[in-house]
């Protein structure tokens, strides 16, 4: 399985960035295809006393390399892409890779 963890850094505004994200941005992203998961955690506590620093974690999830690139390389995934600049005021990272099931 390929995994796209997309690491949403925390909003200068939680509220606009959580009425955006699901009003605007997931019914854009959902028009892509070829996902076969798509899992949300939104970021509660960590450790320490400071803010957490990150608000979301969207997991995208394909059969493999090849499977993922064409999702993102789609015109639905580069509309998706193209979106996130008008909500993540607290800066995005990608990380991909194969994920790998311990238990």
């Amino acid at each position: 399985m390929y995994r796209v963890s997309i690491l949403y850094g925390t909003p200068t505004d939680l509220q606009a960035f959580d009425h955006y994200y699901r009003e605007v941005h997931i019914p854009i992203a959902k028009r892509m295809r070829g996902l076969t998961r798509w899992t949300l955690t939104w970021v509660g506590q960590q450790d320490g006393d400071m803010a957490p620093a990150v608000h979301l974690i969207a997991d995208l999830y394909a059969a493999d390399e090849k499977s993922m690139d064409a999702v993102l390389t789609s015109d639905e995934g580069q509309a998706a892409a193209a979106d996130v600049d008008n909500f993540a005021t607290g800066g995005v990272t990608f990380l991909y890779g194969n994920e790998e099931t311990v238990l």
